[in-house]
């Protein structure tokens, strides 16, 4: 029947048709959702039997785990002075790296970004390159750049830096696109190029968000830097790779303990300074908002002219004053001691790596015949063994999101502020996600490689304990996050602390939480390839066999093998974190 047959049928009944197609599309969406997170549970949990990963195992290892201790211990560190040319190396090649990283993505965050591109072809063109270059794993940037520039500093470099674009330029981007508009605004009426507005409208507002983003890749690429000496990047991974093949536990052990060292300085010196940065930022915004505007600084955080006329009708003595007259206070001295610090790092890690426009330059013109090797892609009729392999990759993610979930819950949730029974309880628990966000997945796959055997169980279990480092982290912030006022509501009712957590605290946080796991399984894939080079099962094993015997066209299939299931995560959770939010 047509709406003009109805009887008394209402003129808004067309609007309320499309109101009900609109209602009823993000339940069946939701209930989609439900679903398929629920196939996902049930297939995680099917690979955790699947690859054997059971109490009965780790008893049976129990015996290896003390035989592999008594092989280790007592540890051997190298001589001083090996040991600091060693720490020197890697912390050069790292500080490099990162600031590479930064270098090639402000632009391309400036054009990815939707309030400062200027069109949408330049916006697609950069996402798809952020994309890229967070899809290529480092390894085999590092395999290709060898290939042009040869052994040295200058491939992990470039490996390491571009590869962090990928998450560098995302953040940049997403930080970009969430400025106050005011300012940009305010400099574009007076006439300021597209230069100055990013200059003095957009880059003041990022610069604590870029600095503190910056300092977490740092963290980041110092853990990688331990993979990639597996493949001959100079420094302690190179070392620690020497050591295991020459059966040396004690030594290996003793340099992954100053791995760990290192890592954890360098997340509680990022974490203090981001700390130091983001909430002076915030303070200094809401600051903003109390002055009083005019209509031509309004958001833009200038000072509002005082009575007796603007800065143009003052004399030129007392409006050299006005742009001068900055003091040099605690919070000045302490930003210039920053930046000096910081480029004298810069300038001295440059040194130290050997870095030099020279090697650059030549080396590109190795780069067409590098780039031919890898194209086209090859399969070395092993296509079956691949996706097998790939396959059992897919698996090992699997089984260690779900053992890394288990674990990282109660241990993110008791590391909550507005969750944990007490501040000592706090305490101890971001110190344990702090400590094991410290340990490079690889050195964990190394020990539980002699420890279960070779195999996936290895992998399963490096990737499952690691996940408390990352997920950990993020459940907790999640959780501190959510709106308190519902908190206080529930306990202004008599609710007991378990019955707000249940009923206020955690239906808030679900959606970012299960974004999060989502985020870990993408995580995860990646790693799962990349600890198969010390025989921790998966795919990795071939990419990194394919490489020493020269075969890069099936380097390049396994590349690709690899891009396309993580293609296939991110889609997933992109739509559930649109579907769930």
């Amino acid at each position: 029947m047509s709406q003009a047959t109805l009887p008394d049928a209402p003129r808004a009944a067309p609007a309320r048709k499309d109101g009900v197609r609109v209602a009823v599309r993000p339940t069946l969406l939701g209930t989609a959702a439900v679903f398929t997170m629920l196939a996902l549970s049930v297939l995680s949990l099917w690979a955790f039997v699947d690859l054997q990963i059971n109490v009965a195992t780790l008893v049976d290892s129990a015996g290896n785990a003390v035989d592999f201790l008594g092989r280790a211990l007592p540890l051997d560190f190298p001589p001083w002075e090996e040991l600091l040319r060693l720490s020197g190396q890697t912390l050069a090649i790292v500080v490099c790296a990162t600031l590479l990283s930064v270098v090639i993505s402000v632009p391309i965050a400036v054009l990815a970004a939707g309030n400062t591109t200027s069109t949408r072809a330049s916006r697609l063109g950069a996402r798809g390159l952020i994309v890229l270059a967070r899809a290529v794993p480092d390894v085999v940037l590092a395999i290709i750049f060898f290939r042009v520039f040869g052994l040295g500093a200058m491939a992990g470099v470039l490996a390491m830096g571009i590869h962090s674009v990928g998450m560098v330029g995302k953040m940049y981007a997403d930080a970009i696109e969430q400025i106050d508009e005011g300012p940009r605004t305010a400099v574009r009426a007076a006439g300021a190029s597209r230069l100055q507005q990013l200059a003095t409208g957009v880059l003041p507002q990022v610069l604590p968000s870029f600095t503190a983003n910056a300092l977490h890749r740092f963290d980041i690429n110092l853990r990688i830097s331990v993979v990639l000496g597996f493949v001959g990047v100079e420094g302690l991974g190179y070392a620690i790779a020497s050591s295991l093949r020459e059966l040396d536990y004690p030594r290996a052990m003793a340099l992954a303990l100053v791995v760990l060292v290192l890592c954890v300085l360098a997340e509680l010196l990022s974490g203090a300074l981001r700390r130091g940065l983001l909430p002076r930022q915030e303070r200094r915004v809401r600051r903003q908002a109390r002055r009083p505007r005019t209509s031509l600084t309004a958001g833009s955080g200038l000072r509002k002219p005082p009575p007796g006329g603007d800065a143009q009708s003052r004399p030129a003595q007392q409006r050299s004053a006005v742009r001068v007259g900055m003091p040099w206070d605690r919070r000045r001295v302490r930003r210039t001691a920053y930046a000096a610090v910081s480029f004298a790092a810069v300038v001295g890690s440059v040194v130290a790596a050997g870095l030099g426009p020279g090697q650059f330059f030549s080396g590109l013109g190795n780069l067409p015949h590098a780039l031919s090797l890898f194209w086209p892609p090859e399969t070395g009729s092993i296509l079956p063994t691949l996706l097998a392999d790939l396959w059992v990759t897919v698996k090992i993610a699997l089984a260690a999101t779900l053992i890394g979930t288990a674990l990282a819950l109660p241990v993110g949730t008791l590391a909550a502020r507005n969750v944990s029974p007490s501040p000592f309880t706090t305490g101890v628990f971001r110190a344990l996600i702090v400590f094991i966000r410290g340990i490079p997945e690889l050195v964990l796959a190394i020990v539980f490689v002699v420890i279960t055997g070779l195999g996936a169980v290895a992998g399963a279990l490096a990737l499952g304990i690691g996940a408390i480092g990352l997920l950990g982290k993020l459940v907790a912030d999640s959780l501190e996050e959510v709106d308190s006022g519902v908190e206080q509501a529930l306990r202004a009712t008599g609710a007991g602390r378990w019955q707000v957590f249940v009923s206020g605290t955690l239906p808030q946080a679900a959606p970012a939480l299960v974004g999060h796991v989502l985020y870990q399984l993408d995580v995860n894939i990646r790693a799962a390839t990349l600890l198969g080079i010390v025989g921790a099962g998966g795919i990795g094993f071939q990419l990194l066999n394919a490489s020493r015997v020269l075969e890069f066209g099936v380097v390049t299939t396994v590349m690709l093998l690899v891009f396309a299931t993580v293609l296939v995560v991110e889609g997933l959770a992109l739509w559930f974190r649109r579907t769930v939010s």
